[in-house]
């Protein structure tokens, strides 16, 4: 007889950070300082006995409405098999179909998509890479907390070190400040300690139009990155593809958008060279997935943003050779540690 859900947990929590930190958002007055993060978590328990676990998140607005939305679908699950995720993400979209497909409603349906997920992972006795179809058992990685433009260039260079001792594979900075030559400055500086040790990329986080875009990217084609992310308005699909033209840094973007069709937007403009998909902000795993194999159809690397906790799992499932950004905002969630040597990520496996 197949299992079925019985009882559905949620809950709102708020992760204080350390430090307030900075990007080129709030430089250009367009947001506040980020000082905390919601998690909207789902547990899912099961008639057989087990349980899984997910979560979404929200930066700065929204965690209460992603909160209220989930509670208001959560029922819909009650009775199901769980193991039919795909049919289950669908009927919970159409349960809150009037508010999307995108945005705030697949942001909340990830809590619940990756908590069954979690489930039948455990029912198989494997980890998600394994459940999936694992590449590989790591992941080239690089950290991204170390860099904000909060953080004074003295600490940004300890940073740099510090990453580097702890096994981490890559540097990403964050630019896109009204004075352009700081940027420059600021770069300069991180490559010049760096001296080939990582991988460096950096992120403009949408702050720049695309004549100022070009100017940078033109101006740091010296140093080599790996990558400019998000260099203009993430909808703006056909400035990326400009810019991905143009430049022989590679384009990435994607964290912003919440759905595999924005996605297909960047994908068919031949827009970014890397896409940066997040299982929370797409709808969860199955959504994830779906983006995946489109990336893979052309060829993109997958550069999988924030919650390396989820993403290291979907990262080691990818044909094509990918990144996973390190963050240590959450540690405070758990009770383990995912392990770092020689530039990569070892992919947990359980």
């Amino acid at each position: 007889m197949p299992d079925r859900i019985e009882r559905i947990t949620l809950s709102l929590a708020f992760l204080p950070l350390q430090n307030p930190v900075s990007d080129a958002k709030v430089s250009t007055g367009r947001q506040k300082p980020l000082t905390e993060v919601a998690f909207l978590f789902a547990e899912i328990d099961s008639a057989d006995g087990l349980s899984g676990l997910g979560f979404s998140y929200s930066k700065r607005a929204g965690g209460p409405g992603l909160f209220a939305h989930a509670k208001e679908i959560a029922a819909t699950l009650l009775g199901e098999d769980p193991s039919d995720i795909a049919r289950l993400w669908n009927k919970l979209m159409w349960a809150g179909a009037s508010v999307g497909r995108s945005g705030l409603a697949t942001q909340a349906i990830a809590a619940f998509d990756n908590a069954l997920w979690d489930l039948k992972g455990k029912r198989a006795g494997l980890s998600i890479a394994k459940l999936l179809g694992a590449h590989r058992d790591s992941v080239q990685c690089y950290n991204t907390s170390g860099g904000f433009l909060s953080t004074p260039i003295g600490q940004v260079l300890e940073n740099v070190d510090r990453s580097i001792e702890a096994g981490l594979g890559g540097i990403k900075i964050k630019v896109g400040q009204p004075d352009f030559s700081a940027d420059v400055t600021r770069l300069e500086a991180v490559s010049r300690h760096l001296n080939g040790r990582a991988a460096l990329m950096v992120d403009a986080n949408q702050q720049w139009e695309r004549s100022s875009a070009l100017r940078a990217g033109r101006a740091f084609e010296q140093f080599c990155l790996a990558w400019i992310e998000e260099p203009v308005d993430a909808y703006d699909a056909e400035g990326h593809a400009q810019l991905a033209a143009a430049l022989d840094t590679p384009i990435a973007s994607g964290e912003m958008l919440t759905s595999p069709a924005e996605h297909w937007e960047l994908i068919r403009h031949n827009a970014v060279d890397i896409l940066q998909p997040d299982a929370a902000r797409v709808g969860g795993i199955t959504q994830f997935l779906k983006i995946l194999s489109l990336a893979e159809h052309r060829g993109l690397t997958i550069a999988p943003h924030f919650a390396m906790e989820i993403h290291i799992h979907l990262a080691a499932a990818c044909a094509k050779e990918p990144w996973v950004e390190h963050f240590d905002w959450l540690d405070p969630l758990f009770n383990e540690r995912l392990e770092t040597r020689g530039g990569r990520m070892i992919v947990p496996v359980r």
